[in-house]
């Protein structure tokens, strides 16, 4: 990733007031970037938007993707170079319970995306940001393909699938063209770090027990999955854009970003490490089995990245699990959480340069 690039880019980001979009906010605005944000309120509190005073130095627009045309106009507006589509429903147990509203959040949120992009002359590249849960999922140990079939056994990991689609769609049909706009898909594993209070994930839900000094029980301790820091995901999507910056006929495709195989685990192994970071923390199975079917076992093969970007993990994950307690413990103990994120970051691009 290039520091120097981003200097200056006017970049529009949808779903700017979550966890993924909070942090890349954070790091477009201390390479220099002029940021434009537009999402909902945050959906919890508290929320990294509001621990890190995200909002600061951005404009901060609250609105809805399935209203096409107040996100057109922003857009308009915004005259952005770049494009970051990430609002989203983001949760399997919720989708089950509100299928509707999934679908019409992830399938024509980013039609309505991909619709004003059309119709905005200065973007110049657009990044759309699914879910590794997009394929069709066979239990299998070898980790899926770009070119793999799109699926989903859940009502959130089909409109991922379908938003994929969406993305291949629009590319072939509107932006087809050498001079035209460069379009991308990226698809990345379970991410993680501090300042994410999303209900019914892992990490919120430890964090949520471990501050009131209760125990937690784990729904699923030996689901396996492609755990890795925000970081990583979000320096692959950059890197991502820089190459279809430059050459968007070889890089307007569909991008898997997941973690080393080693850090490929089940989640009672990060339920340990990270119990054993926060310190007091005691945590059990769920007992009762009566739960809404999720996948087992979930592996992405990213040697694309690694081969054509030259992407690769920097951070690993025992490590990233020790920055996460230390944000959440700053967070709780009412110390600079918008410092130290910074500082994570920092630190972080060091060891990318290293």
């Amino acid at each position: 990733m290039k520091p120097s690039f981003w200097q200056g880019k006017r970049v529009f980001i949808t779903g700017h007031t979550g966890f993924k979009g909070g942090w890349l906010c954070l790091w477009l605005k201390s390479l220099g970037s002029d940021v434009t944000g537009y999402a909902l309120e945050p959906a919890t509190s508290p929320s990294l938007f509001e621990s890190a005073d995200v909002g600061y130095g951005m404009q901060s627009i609250i609105g809805d993707v399935r209203d096409s045309e107040k996100l057109q106009k922003t857009i308009q507006d915004a005259s952005p170079d770049i494009v970051i589509h990430m609002a989203a429903q983001s949760l399997v147990r919720y989708s089950y319970r509100h299928p509707v509203e999934t679908y019409e959040v992830n399938v024509m949120g980013t039609v309505h995306v991909l619709e004003a992009v059309r119709k905005c002359a200065s973007v110049h590249a657009v990044l759309v940001v699914t879910s590794d849960k997009c394929y069709e999922n066979r239990e299998r140990e070898a980790g899926y393909r770009e070119e793999e079939a799109m699926g989903g056994f859940d009502p959130y990991s089909s409109s991922k699938g379908c938003a994929e689609l969406v993305v291949s769609a629009y590319r072939q049909s509107y932006f087809g063209t050498s001079d035209s706009v460069a379009v991308a898909s990226a698809r990345a594993g379970n991410v993680i770090g501090g300042g994410d209070w999303s209900e019914d994930r892992l990490i919120p839900d430890m964090v949520r027990s471990f501050t009131q000094e209760r125990e937690v029980t784990i729904r699923n301790p030996s689901a396996v999955r492609p755990w890795q820091h925000v970081f990583e995901a979000l320096n692959g999507y950059l890197l991502l854009i820089e190459n279809m910056w430059d050459q968007p006929d070889a890089f307007s495709e569909a991008w898997n970003f997941g973690p080393e195989d080693t850090d490929t685990k089940m989640v009672s192994c990060i339920v340990e490490h990270f119990a054993s970071h926060w310190g007091n923390a005691i945590w059990s199975a769920e007992e009762n089995t009566e739960q809404p079917h999720e996948a087992q076992t979930l592996r992405l093969d990213c040697s694309k990245a690694r081969t054509r970007l030259c992407w690769q993990p920097a951070l690993k994950l025992e490590l990233a699990l020790e920055w996460m307690a230390q944000w959440y413990q700053c967070h709780y103990k009412n110390k600079d959480t918008a410092l130290l994120s910074l500082h994570q970051l920092e630190k972080f691009q060091k060891m990318v340069k290293s």
